[in-house]
């Protein structure tokens, strides 16, 4: 079979896409982002009920959101009382999902020189999700109360046309299920209506590439362990 120009174009800007975790002080356009955003609205959902709502962050609302939530998270014994109202992880986990988990933990502590014992900085580095890792726009996205699972699976398609778009401009992303557990502060900086719950957060713009956890590119496993054929 030969590859065409569009499956190259295509599959790189897929198979390209990483979570970025340091990005450059570079503006990126109003004009650029609402391009993003109008071509991901194209992902499919059930009845083209289109569910998904979305927060742009950038100047003095990001920074504030950022300043309130790293004061809360920076003082254990009041990030503790936020929880998520969701459960994005399982509750009990097993192999191999646990495994890969902590594969991509360490390998990231490891490039930034952080070892186990280093509590600290690795709370430290958990907390550049709060500054969406420096990049100058945030993203936070939110979903009526109302809508059930299949209006998640949809959403997920929308998150994914996001970052493939921002990729395909040469911007890069990191999605961010961290900001669900301060979805109070979110709250009340964005003056959410009750209705809405918040799904996760997402920083855009682009990756430094002199940093070291810019690196990092993590394992997929290979399609025998997740694809079965049947004729």
């Amino acid at each position: 079979m030969i590859e065409t120009e569009q499956q190259k174009i295509v599959d790189l800007a897929i198979s390209s896409r990483r979570s970025i975790r340091a990005f450059l002080p570079k503006t990126v356009e109003q004009q650029e982002i609402e391009e993003i955003l109008k071509v991901a609205s194209r992902a499919p959902s059930g009845t083209n009920t289109q569910p998904w709502k979305v927060y742009v962050l950038t100047g003095a609302t990001k920074a504030k959101l950022e300043q309130e939530i790293l004061a809360v998270h920076n003082v254990p014994e009041i990030a503790k009382t936020h929880t998520e109202e969701y459960k994005y992880y399982p509750v009990e986990w097993r192999s191999p999902y646990i495994d890969r988990r902590r594969k991509v933990g360490w390998d990231l502590y490891a490039l930034l020189g952080l070892g186990r014992e280093n509590k600290a900085g690795m709370h430290a580095q958990h907390g550049r999700n709060y500054v969406f890792f420096d990049a100058p726009v945030g993203l936070i996205f939110t979903i009526d109360r109302i809508m059930e699972q299949g209006s998640w699976l949809d959403y997920g398609m929308f998150l994914q046309n996001i970052m493939i778009s921002a990729r395909g401009r040469g911007l890069d992303t990191c999605p961010q299920a961290a900001f669900t557990q301060y979805h109070k502060i979110i709250r009340s900086v964005l003056d959410l209506p009750e209705e809405e719950m918040v799904v996760c957060g997402m920083a855009l713009g682009y990756a430094d590439p002199d940093k070291i956890e810019n690196t990092l590119v993590t394992e997929r496993a290979s399609l025998s362990e997740f694809v079965k054929f049947r004729s």
